[in-house]
């Protein structure tokens, strides 16, 4: 039997605003009872049928690594950040604060050196992961019927983050307590389906890539250095569960 290939999405966002209620939802189609925090990172796996119903369709192995949004852990959290393939934005949308920190996790998780002192920190434009050679990145907002009950009260205006709009990424509102939230046939499955696809394509499939052709990319944002054509699976850094309860 042929090993099934992986990829490496990160799902970064704030502490408290549902990525493990998330990334368990979307690993295992139902929701997750009981929640705890997360310190450090955990780790759940999707099996992802890529391009699904073509004759390019084949199953990789999705890691969803939920990394821990605590600020106390800031200077030890890059190393789950390399390699990554994918980034998913999570904020909560009964929170603004969380929504506006996006362009924060952003920036971190970009600036993979930034632990060390004589490291400058460069500013990050969203706007240059548009294009087919850029990380992909999905943005999931959390809460959703919390978010719909403030909007029947006035009390919250705008739902959408500006950060989806500046990178040209897809965004998708959720309730992690009910599975239909990502339903299949939903427009929030299909966009998650789609973003999935992208980064499966541009890890393996993409002709032009950062892999191949640095000068496309500046280097705080480049992508593991093992060649496509090897069409090997990539070498994860080992992954640190830690739960508190």
């Amino acid at each position: 039997m042929a090993a099934i290939e992986k990829v490496k999405v990160v799902v970064l966002g704030d502490s408290g605003v549902g990525k493990t209620s998330l990334t368990y939802l979307i690993a295992h189609n139902k929701p997750l009872i009981s929640p705890g925090w997360t310190v450090g990172c955990s780790v759940e796996v999707k099996l992802h049928r890529f391009k699904e119903g073509t004759q390019a369709q084949n199953t990789f192995f999705v890691e969803l690594w939920d990394v821990g949004g605590s600020n106390g852990h800031r200077n030890t959290r890059n190393v789950f950040y390399q390699p990554t393939h994918g980034i998913i934005l999570v904020h909560d949308l009964t929170n603004r604060k969380s929504q506006v920190n996006l362009q924060k996790w952003l920036t971190e998780i970009l600036n993979q050196d930034s632990t060390n002192p004589t490291f400058q920190q460069v500013d990050v434009d969203p706007e240059q992961f548009l294009g087919s050679t850029q990380i992909p990145i999905l943005v999931i907002g959390t809460k959703f019927d919390l978010a719909e009950e403030k909007q029947r009260k006035n009390q919250y205006r705008r739902l959408s983050s500006s950060i989806a709009e500046q990178c040209g990424a897809d965004e998708i509102f959720v309730n992690c307590f009910q599975a239909r939230s990502l339903a299949p046939g939903t427009s929030n499955s299909v966009k998650l389906t789609r973003f999935f696809d992208k980064v499966i394509e541009r890890r393996y499939y993409s002709r032009v890539s950062p892999f191949t052709d640095k000068r496309r990319i500046p280097p705080y944002i480049m992508a593991p250095s093992t060649p496509l054509s090897t069409n090997k699976p990539p070498q994860y850094l080992s992954p640190r569960f830690y739960h508190m309860d």
